[in-house]
């Protein structure tokens, strides 16, 4: 499928609510992407995007068919993780399975590699996300281990919690064949 990966734009924002707005999408993310994801939430998200391209972080929509239905980003590390970078994305539903977020990993870490000062890309998936492990260990990052019982996330109805376990993946700057 054809897609491109661009800088956010405002006008983004109403777009990706119907496609944010997933419980299947949300439950693979951290607590900071809400759910219920409303028009406010894409639009403090999307302004942030636009305000802080050029400064250091990389964050892209992922745009099919002109319209954007996911996001794809890379947000360097402070202090001694200052040569690192956490990857982090998401992928409308309809989207999925497709190719689509191996294939814009691929250009984000290219990119990445080559406009910031860093030596390695991580990412945390859950250990139950199957498809977000499958696309990293297709780019070629590392499974470089398992923690335990470290994420607390609702799953179902709330209050309903339950601890997970999350996986460190790693990709460095000599290992990418980008």
């Amino acid at each position: 499928m054809d897609f491109t990966v661009r800088p956010w734009k405002a006008s983004d924002a109403a777009v990706i609510v119907p496609y944010a707005n997933d419980l299947a999408v949300a439950k693979n993310l951290r607590d900071a992407f809400p759910h219920p994801y409303t028009l406010t939430d894409a639009e403090c998200y999307v302004n942030s995007c636009v305000e802080l391209e050029g400064h250091g972080q990389l964050c892209r929509a992922i745009v099919v068919s002109g319209e954007a239905v996911g996001s794809i980003g890379l947000f360097p590390g402070n202090d001694v993780y200052c040569r690192s970078a956490e990857l982090g994305y998401w992928l409308g539903r309809p989207f999925w399975r497709q190719g689509i977020m191996t294939a814009a990993v691929r250009e984000i870490c290219r990119e990445g590699f080559q406009a910031l000062d860093i030596v390695r890309i991580y990412a945390e998936p859950y250990a139950q996300n199957a498809g977000s492990r499958r696309v990293l260990e297709k780019v070629g990052f590392t499974l470089e281990g398992i923690l335990r019982s470290s994420v607390y996330k609702p799953l179902g109805r709330p209050p309903e919690r339950c601890l997970l376990d999350s996986c460190v993946y790693g990709l460095l700057r000599e290992e990418a064949a980008l």
